[in-house]
């Protein structure tokens, strides 16, 4: 895995009027990934988008889609979202009851595979699907809404998860509250993707982007240096 933080800004927190603009505009600040919410309005309580307005997003960069499903069921969509251009398909262990069966057919459709855990779930749940995955998602709030204060219990839990997983090439994320102060917290800790909404979008600008980018990624750069 890379030494190097990678920052995926979730356009759940850009202008929504001018979407495709926004992601050229992060792109060209310095995002590495661009983080896809999808939400049902029912597995989380907040309704976003789906796999239509990625594929209409897909033509404006190349950089990888990295998509998080917050959907229940996920299986019968997984298709539809591969088809729209997702590099990474990302499912909630809380969502279904068959976690090994949803990673396996995110591979079959050649994508990349990931899970997520709320909070609240301990990462036992992963243990037995660890040779599945590409990608874990460490929620640090809540699932729903952008701009939720960081939950410092998660930091522990991105310790345990990097020691479960040694030296699988698996990427470790982190998707909620971060910010320059708790980037290095869990970059400390052993991730090394973190996405960040509000924090990334604040100022409404390429200048502003491009700093917010640059300030969590020295931030976080900086700490795992030190953890080394």
């Amino acid at each position: 895995m890379t030494t190097k933080t990678l920052i995926a800004p979730s356009i759940l927190s850009a202008d929504f009027s001018k979407l495709g603009d926004e992601v050229e505009t992060i792109v060209r600040a310095g995002a590495d990934w661009i983080h896809l919410d999808v939400m049902d309005g029912h597995f989380v309580p907040n309704i976003t988008f789906g796999a239509p307005i990625i594929k209409a997003l897909r033509n404006r960069t190349d950089k990888i889609f990295d998509c998080h499903l917050m959907i229940a069921p996920a299986d019968p969509y997984l298709e539809a979202f591969a088809d729209a251009g997702c590099d990474y398909i990302t499912v909630h262990a809380e969502a279904g009851p068959h976690l090994d069966r949803s990673l396996q057919a995110i591979r079959n459709l050649g994508k990349k595979a990931g899970v997520s855990l709320n909070p609240g779930t301990p990462e036992v749940v992963i243990e037995y699907v660890l040779d599945r995955l590409d990608l874990i998602l460490l929620m640090t709030v809540n699932p729903g809404f952008g701009g939720q204060a960081f939950i410092p219990a998660v930091v522990e839990k991105v310790r345990r998860v990097k020691a479960m997983i040694g030296d699988r090439p698996i990427h470790i994320e982190i998707d909620g509250g971060v910010t320059p102060e708790t980037a290095p917290l869990v970059a400390a800790a052993g991730a090394n993707v973190l996405v960040a909404g509000s924090a990334v979008f604040k100022g409404g600008n390429e200048e502003a982007y491009r700093k917010n980018i640059a300030a969590i990624r020295a931030a976080s750069d900086g700490a795992m240096k030190k953890g080394k």
